[in-house]
């Protein structure tokens, strides 16, 4: 195998960057805050190491050698102080801590931005579930932290405990993943760094003191649907906003930029954003409608619709959560006589870091593909029990098993 190098590079403000950057909308990178640093692999491409930025040398020592080798760690120390240095030759394969760490990111990237869609048929991964194998998972990677990062993890782990009893109770049945156990012994592990107790992480020790193979032989099969809390079903009611009783002037599908809302608020699809134009007499009206994901809040939160009229500056349309919709109208100011272009696009304002490239569309479908590709991997046993980051994690083996069972 050809001898891999390093680019390392300092920016003017001190910043040491380490094997490039990674390009493309926020929705395709996975992103890891460590001591020191801020690691991004790429979501679309092979995983490899990942792109660093660091911005203190001194508390990335701890982790820079375990990840891209004692070369490496030498050379962005020589460049820190100013020294010029050689390219530091990487590791033929990935490090132990490279492997769980480009896994951990992912998790996160998936918290954050699985294209979760009804419309689209991609289900949502149980958090509570996700976020104990991100506890585990942090708990591994603990050389990656400092003492606040350390926190976090624990944090994590009792923010999520919730899924605990359910994810024993399918340890004990009669065929539970094998990556599970595994899990389950991180949480244990992390449970007991962080001075963690309770009646759930108690029952977990207990269980783990018993061979899950032996067990297995007198248990029963589980349906995940019941024994995990899932997202509830939700009939879709296109049409419950549109009272007016004008003639339709122009219809069409709005933009669903996903860097524009936080997670749970919008159906991924492409085609989640709909609008209508009628005349009323003189008058011109717009409505929007916004498929909600099941998990969206209701109350006093508003989305935002932007409405452009023949390229004018954007006027903004409220959307209120109604059952399975986020809907909002407003007059236009449009000439009787014309057809007017519009464009529609949303977001949730004070979140909202502003559209994206024309070309994130094609990245969203890309995102919507690797996840049915992971799904369909979930689906299939596995014998794996190291943290690859491509092993499917608990929560979508839970979400493609509930896949099958509604078809």
């Amino acid at each position: 195998m050809p001898d891999q190098r390093c680019a390392i590079t300092r920016a003017e403000d001190g910043t040491v960057r380490l094997a490039g950057t990674a390009a493309g909308p926020a929705f395709t990178r996975a992103v890891l805050d460590v001591a020191g640093a801020v690691l991004t692999w790429p979501v679309l491409g092979p995983t490899g190491l990942p792109a660093a930025e660091i911005h203190d040398v001194g508390l990335a020592q701890q982790w820079l050698w375990a990840v891209y080798g004692e070369g490496a760690a030498a050379a962005v120390d020589a460049f820190a102080s100013g020294t010029p240095a050689a390219e530091p030759a990487l590791p033929e394969q990935p490090t132990a801590l490279a492997e769980a760490a480009a896994r951990l990111a992912l998790g996160h990237w998936a918290a954050r931005w699985w294209p979760t869609s009804h419309l689209d048929g991609i289900p949502a991964l149980e958090p509570d579930v996700l976020g104990l194998e991100l506890a585990a998972l942090a708990h591994e990677c603990q050389q990656l932290f400092d003492e606040s990062g350390e926190l976090e993890g624990a944090e994590l782990l009792e923010e999520h405990l919730a899924a605990l009893d359910p994810l024993i109770r399918w340890r004990r049945s009669a065929a539970p993943p094998r990556q599970l156990d595994r899990v389950l012994r991180l949480i244990d592990d992390a449970a007991d760094n962080a001075g963690l107790d309770g009646e759930s992480l108690r029952r977990l020790r207990s269980t783990l003191e018993q061979d899950h193979r032996t067990a297995a032989t007198t248990a029963t099969t589980l349906d995940l649907a019941e024994l995990f809390v899932a997202q509830q079903e939700f009939a879709l009611a296109a049409g419950s906003l549109r009272t007016a009783t004008g003639r339709v002037v122009a219809r069409g599908s709005g933009t669903n930029d996903w860097c524009r809302c936080p997670p749970g608020f919008v159906d991924a699809a492409e085609n989640a954003v709909s609008w209508t134009a009628y005349a009323l007499g003189a008058e011109r009206r717009i409505e929007v409608e916004v498929v909600a994901d099941s998990a969206a809040p209701s109350g006093e939160v508003r989305l935002a619709a932007e409405v452009r009229v023949d390229g004018s500056p954007p006027n903004r349309v409220l959307l209120a959560r109604q059952e399975d919709m986020w809907a909002g109208r407003a007059d236009l100011d449009i000439p009787a006589s014309t057809t007017p272009g519009i464009e529609v696009g949303i977001l949730l304002p004070g979140f909202d870091p502003g559209p994206g490239a024309a070309d994130d569309r094609a990245a969203r479908e890309a995102v919507r593909a690797l996840a049915r590709h992971r799904l369909g991997v979930a689906a299939a046993p596995h014998d794996n029990e190291a943290a690859h980051p491509d092993l499917p994690f608990v929560a979508e083996i839970v979400a493609a098993t509930a896949m099958e069972e509604d078809f």
